[in-house]
């Protein structure tokens, strides 16, 4: 019993390792990237490019159907059948689908141009540059589609170096335009990068299943299925990007792009960098529980498990991110964003609220309850726009901070009720454990932040963090052997 149960934390905290490394060093070349960008655009820079960005994203969302969430699903049942002819018909009704969306998508972005332009900015007249990025939304429905055969197909490796190689294709490509044309490179910049992302993974993709358009057009009406499941989740996603893109679009209205810039970095900290752990999500964790999601002893064990292992490997980083935030705004981007700094250091709670809201999330996921899902979704997003505009009224930039703590403390309350009430979850007294020492920990951090200063700041920033890794380190050694497991690891590296 004691090994069935140490294979299974050993298994979670494995691949929560191996995709959040790879998320890890996505990150390290998108902070590179962003250094530069911001010491050659600056805030305002940084500012537009966040709000072309999430302009593309929503109608993305909104024309995709939901098709590289939902057809992963349906191609890992072919593909662990043994059927290959089936997955092969079944790879051509998504290429199919996902043409389809990428040219909706492109001619929704031309069309309402005008009505982005008015939306999203106070002054001049942008419809050309939303016009200009339609081609990237096309690119990246495509790239959508394929990315779900991959996955489906179990080709995490391929997956993870493209990824891995686009990010490093997009630094390569922005920097000179950025240097050499500012921000007139912005819309130029997005363009290029989609493209080579889908490249690179249409490329792999082609290799597994070579493309094949005849006979597409008579099986189009089988992907019925595959849109239903896919449209809660896309009207949950376009909910989603439409409350960022308001936020965004209202802060450049009240405040000013410097604002927004500033803005854009402290929640790219705060929910990107920090969310490198959640990267397993999807590609491990979701499968797992969708296989036991009919059995609510085996969800709970599933569930908690992972919740343990999340909290456990996030927690001290986040400990640490508070702490060390004054260092590394400026090293990561410039001392012009300073001023995020206190916002970014409050908004840091609300991952570890994260942490134990989102594996019991996925149980509706798993469960195929989609408009629960929805409404779900919905009500976070209002509470989140809602706190955000109240917090920035009275306190700037420290009340987004606050409101984003807020809004995950309000997530966490509704999806444990829900999970509780309707799916019979219930949280074990050892994850309830470990999230109380641990937010204590980082609360303690961030009342360090704002009352201790000079050289006791650090004694007791660093002593904080340290507190957290030990604690971490030895719950995942009593779960895992992780010491014996390490040196294992590193014997068969160098050979000892």
């Amino acid at each position: 019993m004691t090994s069935e149960r140490d294979d299974s934390y050993s298994h979670v905290l494995k691949y929560t390792g191996v995709f959040g490394g790879v998320q890890g060093l996505n990150v390290l070349v998108t902070l590179v990237r962003n250094k530069f960008v911001a010491l050659l655009l600056g805030p305002a820079g940084m500012g537009l490019v966040s709000l072309f960005n999430t302009t593309v994203n929503f109608i993305l969302q909104a024309t995709s159907l939901g098709i590289p969430f939902s057809a992963v699903r349906h191609v890992a049942e072919c593909y662990d059948a043994g059927n290959e002819e089936r997955t092969s018909h079944y790879v051509r009704l998504i290429r199919g689908w996902c043409l389809l969306t990428a040219l909706a998508g492109m001619l929704l972005c031309v069309a309402v141009g005008p009505l982005l332009s008015i939306a999203t900015f106070a002054w001049g007249d942008h419809t050309l540059h939303f016009i200009l990025l339609a081609p990237s939304i096309g690119m990246m429905a495509v790239t959508g589609g394929e990315t779900a055969i991959l996955k489906g197909m179990r080709q995490l490796g391929a997956l993870a170096t493209v990824q891995a190689v686009s990010v490093i294709a997009a630094l390569l490509l922005s920097i000179p335009l950025y240097y050499s044309f500012g921000e007139t490179a912005i819309v130029p910049v997005i363009v290029l990068m989609a493209l080579v992302t889908t490249v690179l993974t249409v490329r792999r993709s082609f290799r597994l299943f070579p493309l094949q358009l005849r006979g597409t057009k008579g099986i189009l009406g089988e992907g019925m299925e595959m849109v239903r499941l896919g449209v809660a989740f896309t009207v949950a996603g376009i909910v989603g990007s439409g409350a960022e893109m308001f936020v965004r679009s209202w802060l450049n209205v009240t405040g000013d792009l410097g604002e927004l810039g500033l803005y854009n970095v402290g929640y790219m900290i705060t929910v990107t960098y920090a969310s490198m752990v959640f990267s397993a999500m999807e590609s491990d964790y979701f499968p797992r529980l969708s296989a036991v999601c009919s059995d609510v002893d085996a969800t709970n064990e599933t569930v908690n498990k992972q919740m343990e292992v999340s909290l456990l490997i996030s927690s001290p980083m986040l400990v640490g991110l508070i702490i060390f935030l004054p260092v590394l705004i400026p090293l990561l981007f410039s001392s012009e964003f300073m001023p995020v700094v206190a916002m970014t250091q409050v908004a840091v709670l609300a991952m570890f609220f994260k942490s134990v809201t989102l594996p019991v999330a996925y149980i509706t996921l798993a469960r195929g309850y989609s408009m629960m899902y929805l409404i779900l979704e919905s009500a976070y997003f209002a509470v989140f726009v809602g706190l955000i505009i109240t917090g920035y009224r009275h306190w700037g930039l420290v009340g987004t901070g606050a409101a984003i703590a807020l809004a995950n403390v309000f997530d966490f309350l509704m999806i444990h009720a829900v999970a509780r009430l309707c799916y019979g979850y219930k949280i074990t007294p050892a994850v309830m454990k470990y999230g109380a020492i641990h937010i204590l920990i980082g609360l303690l951090a961030f009342f360090t932040t704002i009352t201790v200063g000079g050289y006791s700041y650090w004694v007791f920033g660093i002593g904080l963090t340290l507190v957290s890794l030990l604690f971490s380190l030895l719950i995942l050694h009593q779960k895992t052997r992780l010491w014996e497991a390490l040196v294992r690891h590193f014997r068969r590296m160098f050979r000892i």
